[in-house]
């Protein structure tokens, strides 16, 4: 995707040095830039092969997820890493991994609230959170804590079931004060999980989030809320629904998630009845591929030039070349639906499933900032005449997000290590020329 930012490329010359007569002749504007900052619960992922007994031992029912406490966590931990069970340590958080892997995509700043051990340790857990977080994510907001962030241990048996052991650590005491109002007010959007709205009693992180919120929409930044899990969603789908309606912008889920969320299975039925509460969705269907969904206005519609899909809507992707906007700001609001299946029909060995999500939301964003960006730098852009939400249609949003998608698939890490290449290694050129 080729957007108006940051690029890598070649000098040969003091690009800022310019004629002096010139520069008396003609003002540049200083350039504008753009970041996203987000609120998480700063945990890490660590994941090893064990034997039943182990699980007995700690009482994790096996295929569960079980909440542990800080001294179970740290003997658990203790004992895995001196029998050398551990094969992998990551950085974690649906948020956390969403603004890392838009930093590496837009090779630019974004900002990560939340909390950060105060005294930090080689190879603690807080040492491996950093390690696995690009240096071009905004750090600098964290709150110190005593006591370890959070860990999720993900403990793999021999017959390939996962049990969870969580410890939630300090992870959940941000708090409103450590919320600062220019960074949230000065980014493109602010991003923000649905397990940050069920913290327990004593623990701030809601209020820093809802706190958040209420400086956004103050200064029209878009909320994107992603999703957690079905069965959070699922004990009461109708404060979800009126969150939504109240609070969000754009709403980022799976399918699992969207049928508890409306009750619907089918992820189009799901897509239309959620545009009642938000602008804009990303539905992520596993093997069906993804979907996008929103509004335009009926006079700026533009029809495809893709085959037209069937559906439980007809057609449903006719005007999937349009791209988003507000509802707020259409004169006659039409919702578009687009689609895609996996890219280059999926990796052939799937490494890691965890990420996926993440990975298509940061593509999401990097398209939003690009508009943002664009605007600010190109005012008299015909791009700018009409105000959209994003940068590209909602069809080319689909192609990026289940680009970046198909790279997280493809590795172990849930986090992207490197950017898309600037060509692909495959044939697959015609994929962005569709």
């Amino acid at each position: 995707m080729k957007f108006p930012g940051q690029r890598k490329s070649k000098h040969y010359f003091p690009v800022k040095t310019r004629d002096p007569l010139l520069a008396q002749l003609t003002q540049l504007p200083e350039p504008f830039t753009t970041y996203i900052s987000g609120i998480d619960q700063t945990l890490v992922d660590i994941e090893a092969k064990v034997e039943d007994e182990l699980l007995a031992r700690y009482n994790l029912p096996k295929g569960n997820s079980t909440l542990i406490n800080d001294e179970q966590a740290h003997a658990l931990y203790t004992e895995l890493q001196s029998q050398g069970l551990i094969s992998d340590e990551f950085a974690g958080g649906t948020i956390g991994n969403t603004v890392h892997n838009y930093s590496i995509l837009a090779d630019d700043r974004s900002v990560l609230f939340g909390v950060m051990s105060k005294n930090i340790e080689v190879g603690s857990y807080s040492y491996r959170y950093l390690c696995h977080t690009s240096s071009k994510v905004d750090l600098n907001y964290l709150q110190p804590v005593d006591g370890p962030i959070g860990r999720c241990f993900t403990l793999i048996s021999e017959c390939g079931e996962r049990t969870f052991a969580i410890s939630k650590g300090a992870m959940d005491k941000l708090t409103p004060d450590y919320i600062d109002q220019d960074v949230v007010q000065g980014g493109s959007a602010l991003v923000l999980t649905a397990y940050l709205m069920r913290a327990s009693e004593g623990d701030g992180i809601t209020d820093a989030a809802m706190k958040a919120i209420e400086y956004a929409k103050a200064a029209e930044v878009p909320v994107v809320l992603t999703l957690g899990t079905r069965f959070l969603i699922a004990e009461d789908p109708l404060w979800w629904q009126n969150f939504i309606r109240e609070h969000v912008t754009i709403l980022a889920m799976n399918e699992d998630e969207a049928e508890a969320l409306t009750g619907h299975k089918d992820p189009l039925q799901a897509c239309e009845a959620t545009l009642e509460w938000c602008d804009m969705i990303l539905l992520t269907a596993g093997p069906a591929g993804l979907y996008t969904a929103g509004y335009t206005d009926d006079n700026e519609k533009r029809e495809t030039s893709h085959p037209l899909l069937p559906g439980s809507i007809p057609e449903f992707n006719r005007y999937e070349f349009s791209r988003p906007k507000l509802k707020q700001d259409c004169e006659q609001p039409l919702k578009v639906y687009a689609h895609i299946s996996p890219y280059m029909g999926g990796p052939e060995r799937i490494r890691n499933t965890n990420g996926a999500g993440d990975g298509a939301l940061s593509a999401l964003l990097h398209d939003l900032s690009a508009n943002t960006f664009h605007k600010a730098n190109v005012p008299g852009s015909s791009k700018h005449k009409r105000d959209g939400l994003c940068y590209s249609s909602f069809s080319q949003i689909c192609k990026y997000a289940n680009r970046v998608a198909y790279e997280v698939l493809a590795q172990h890490s849930p986090r992207l290590s490197r950017g898309l290449p600037e060509r692909e290694d495959s044939l697959e050129e015609s994929y962005w020329e569709r």
